[in-house]
């Protein structure tokens, strides 16, 4: 059996809100150091301190956890049926499918939904695997957190065609 056919997909719970807090501080601290700096990441990952604010937003949106067995690898949040809020992978999860499950996941309910196309804001780490899945440039942001600047890109897939 491969990795990804290992995942389990469940929607959020209220109770998930700080393992996803800590999932989303190691995924900024670990995975994106070759893209931001340490100022950048953790003014990024200031954005889960308040566990309850980040469990409100998670609450707020469509969010779907993947899981291997009982333990949460990743988690996705899909605003308005249409914009990825929020994507983010466990670390020792990285490429081994949990990101793609989770992509796929959303894009089928956004589809399923009536949606044409859906919209990210990617990291600058995300860019190559938001690429890879059929999203398409449109254009570079530059977002203020803290007393620093993160740069990510707008991009847009439209459904039904690619991966």
């Amino acid at each position: 059996m491969s990795e990804a056919a290992k995942i389990a997909l469940r929607p959020y719970l209220p109770a998930d809100a700080p393992v996803l807090a800590a999932l989303f501080r190691a995924s900024v601290a670990e995975l994106t150091g070759e893209d931001y700096d340490e100022e950048q990441q953790e003014a990024w990952m200031a954005a889960a301190d308040d566990e309850a604010a980040f469990g409100t937003r998670l609450a707020g949106l469509l969010t779907v956890v993947a899981l291997r067995g009982s333990e949460p690898v990743g988690f996705v949040a899909l605003k308005d049926n249409e914009h990825i809020e929020l994507l983010y992978v466990r670390p020792d999860a990285a490429g081994t499918g949990v990101g793609a499950a989770l992509a796929g996941a959303v894009e089928a309910l956004a589809k399923a939904r009536g949606k044409t196309a859906l919209t990210v804001d990617a990291s600058d780490t995300a860019l190559g695997f938001f690429q890879h899945r059929g999203y398409e440039a449109q254009r570079r942001n530059m977002v203020p957190r803290a007393d620093t600047w993160l740069g990510n890109t707008s991009m847009k897939k439209t459904l039904g065609e690619g991966r």
